[in-house]
């Protein structure tokens, strides 16, 4: 029977008169939740990333479709900068969907954001050149990422909201993780498409609409993806509640923990985005072929998707921090000496060495970062909380990351500026882990 139909009701109301929100609990959390479940978050959530960042991917040839300039570091530039464009949005998709989400429900929250992102990568697929249509393209364009930004805001707050109300009690970092191997999933499917694009088309085609292509094959899985949330079951329940656990009052009360997760997200974030910007790196700073840039990239997707998992599965075994605290002190100590490395003897083998590596870091840790941060929120703002907190450092830093390099390493010409800057934001990230407390045996506040 279709869940929108009959809401699961666990738990009764002492009023006769309820709304669905109320209605609508959980699945018991001694059993596992169906598969399809947890397949409906992840590939909406997938989606919503595999949008994104094929943008990062495909960088050098949106920039001379749409941002013609005098200089191929010019168009680059600009182009990497209507990439941070999209992460302007990130804050008011994670204030206005997030509340949505604690408000109405997660399913509804999710719903809204497969539309929205529907829409940003609609106009991204079919939106004319520069040379056809003039400054119409770029203005387009800059709305579309927009869009697409403001949709990913609001994805992750009610996504690993709903996956660790959904999971038994000690397997929520197993559930939760999936939110970052979702991400994983995307860059890999991306790479893929982008391996595949290059092999089989010449410059020529790739540059005049090859690039296109991953972007209209995200439309056709969006009727799936749309489908499968409809089926999700509702996990927000209202129950009586304290004032300090809901609403602004709420958010102003766990600032704390708001902050930190905004500090912790940071390092993950930057590594992430330096990872996504290997395939332009690869091409542009060490002159490797696109077709084995890009094979990074695929490396970088398949490493996330492992390493997020086992940083979760680890995480239910030994507790949240230090699951997220290591890793993120072994990037911050491996990746300037990798880069170094990798600058002196460019190899294909060793390109793909140092991109797994620091992915697989990236990932254990932001594994156990994305269950831990809503655990420590109370049901009534978690996903709002969790929204502000991942989009607020993501916009910060994730928008910023690849122009920041660009920029660097055309300023000073040192092609290891981007592992100065990965080292130095993930000291910052562990020295907020370390303020934070531990939640692997927390019972989720209601």
């Amino acid at each position: 029977m279709n869940a929108t139909a009959m809401p699961i009701n666990l738990a009764r109301t002492a009023s006769a008169t309820r709304s669905p929100v109320e209605s609508a609990d959980p699945p018991a959390a001694s059993s596992a939740i169906p598969k399809r479940i947890v397949a409906a978050t992840v590939a909406g959530n997938a989606l919503e990333f595999y949008d994104f960042v094929t943008y990062a991917f495909f960088a050098v040839y949106i920039g001379k479709t749409f941002f013609p300039a005098s200089t191929p570091l010019g168009s680059l530039l600009l182009s990497v900068a209507v990439f941070g464009v999209g992460f302007v949005s990130r804050p008011l998709g994670g204030v206005l969907i997030g509340a949505y989400a604690d408000r109405a429900g997660r399913k509804p929250a999710m719903l809204l954001t497969i539309g929205l992102i529907t829409v940003g990568t609609l106009g991204m697929t079919l939106t004319p050149s520069y040379a056809a249509i003039g400054m119409a393209a770029p203005v387009i364009v800059v709305l579309c990422r927009l869009v697409q930004g403001l949709a990913l805001g609001g994805e992750v707050g009610p996504s690993s909201a709903f996956l660790i109300e959904s999971a038994p009690a000690h397997q929520r970092g197993l559930y939760a993780s999936w939110q970052s191997a979702s991400q994983g999933i995307a860059t890999l499917v991306a790479g893929v498409f982008g391996v595949a694009m290059i092999a089989l088309l010449t410059p020529e085609e790739l540059q005049s609409w090859g690039w296109r292509v991953p972007f209209a094959v995200g439309l056709l899985l969006v009727p799936i993806a749309f489908y499968l949330r409809r089926e999700m079951p509702e996990t927000l329940h209202r129950e009586a509640a304290p004032a300090t656990s809901v609403g602004m009052r709420g958010l102003w009360h766990h600032r704390r923990i708001i902050v930190l997760a905004v500090l912790v997200i940071l390092g993950g974030t930057v590594s992430n985005y330096v990872g996504n910007y290997m395939t332009t790196y690869a091409i542009t700073t060490l002159k490797f072929p696109p077709l084995i840039a890009m094979g990074a990239t695929v490396m970088v997707g398949l490493a996330t998707l492992v390493f997020a998992l086992l940083g979760g599965w680890l995480c239910d075994r030994y507790g949240r921090k230090p699951v997220m605290l290591w890793p993120r002190i072994a990037t911050a100590v491996l990746t300037l000496p990798a880069f170094m490395l990798l600058i002196a003897f460019p190899s294909v083998p060793l390109l793909l060495s140092v991109t797994t590596v620091l992915a697989a870091l990236t990932a254990l840790s932001g594994g156990a970062s994305l269950v831990a941060i809503p655990e420590l929120l109370p049901r009534g703002i978690r996903a709002t909380g969790l929204s502000i907190a991942y989009a607020v450092g993501v916009s910060l830093f994730g928008g910023t990351t690849q122009f920041v390099v660009t920029w660097l390493i055309g300023v000073t010409g040192n092609p290891a500026a981007p592992a100065w800057y990965v080292a130095g934001t993930s000291v910052i990230t562990a020295l907020a882990m370390l303020a934070l407390p531990e939640s692997r045996k927390r019972a989720l506040e209601n």
